[in-house]
């Protein structure tokens, strides 16, 4: 088959995945967003340059998980999230109450400035990886249970004063940066506890979307580097659109009226 009939073909693919990407939200409100960057590498006249595709994932009111969107975002930085998230309002995404995602720079910022009434959740996974960093080896599993029995606690002040004595622990034990990020980090990985109980394990991790983007790398392996950005977003939105319209998609993900019923009780209490 002759090259050019092979980009004719790309560009009909393209168009039908812009429109897919482009397409108005519609399952109503969505409570739970997950956001993250993923980084492919692209081919620039020779040169080898890392490409963020900025990607968000939801829970939808019904409870079935949603992809609402990928983009390119030219680096993880305040202006791409604030585009990317203008851009999923614009297209219908609301009632957002929770955004989970790892921690970086300007996502804090572009979350207050578009969705100033959502709440942020610090991915747990995400902590413990930051934590780990400054960890001697030796020491990693011992930390990774500290770290697990805060987020094991049944309320938020439980988690608070575990927190507090896990500082104390890897203090004594000469781990001052852990300690440290343990600290100054912790309280954004508790938003989850404002939320009802039964989706903790599903609100505190982006472990929803890690899974794609597994799914995306291993397909992105294959291809190596990337010509250009757009066709590096098209391939991930490909596999996301394919990805979405198996069980993944039409599986329920969470039981809402737990939700409801939280916010009934909140609204009631304020």
């Amino acid at each position: 088959m002759l090259s050019s009939t092979i980009s004719e073909l790309n560009k009909k693919a393209y168009v039908h995945i812009e429109d897919w990407r482009n397409r108005p939200l519609q399952g109503g409100r969505y409570p739970y967003v997950y956001v993250d960057g993923i980084y492919l590498r692209r081919n620039w006249g020779g040169e080898f340059e890392n490409v963020a595709i900025l990607v968000a994932i939801a829970v939808n009111e019904d409870g079935y998980r949603e992809v609402l969107g990928a983009a390119e975002g030219m680096k993880e930085d305040k202006a791409s999230w604030v585009s990317f998230f203008q851009w999923l309002r614009g297209r219908g995404l609301d009632g957002v109450k929770l955004i989970v995602g790892d921690k970086c720079l300007g996502m804090l910022e572009a979350i207050g400035e578009v969705f100033p009434e959502a709440k942020y959740q610090r991915c747990t996974v995400h902590f413990y990886r930051n934590v780990f960093s400054v960890t001697p080896r030796s020491k990693g599993k011992l930390v990774a249970k500290m770290l697990k029995a805060i987020h094991a606690q049944e309320s938020k002040k439980a988690a608070r004063e575990k927190a507090k004595a896990v500082v104390e622990e890897l203090r004594s034990m000469k781990l001052k940066e852990a300690a440290k990020k343990v600290e100054d980090g912790i309280e954004e990985t508790l938003t989850y506890c404002d939320f009802p109980s039964e989706h903790w394990t599903r609100i505190r991790t982006n472990n929803v979307i890690e899974r794609l983007n597994r799914e995306i790398r291993r397909r992105t392996r294959v291809v190596g580097s990337f010509p250009d950005g757009n066709s590096a977003l098209m391939l991930v939105c490909a596999r996301l659109r394919h990805v979405a319209g198996t069980q993944w998609g039409n599986k329920k993900y969470m039981n809402m009226k737990h939700l409801e019923a939280t916010l009934e009780d909140t609204s009631i209490a304020g």
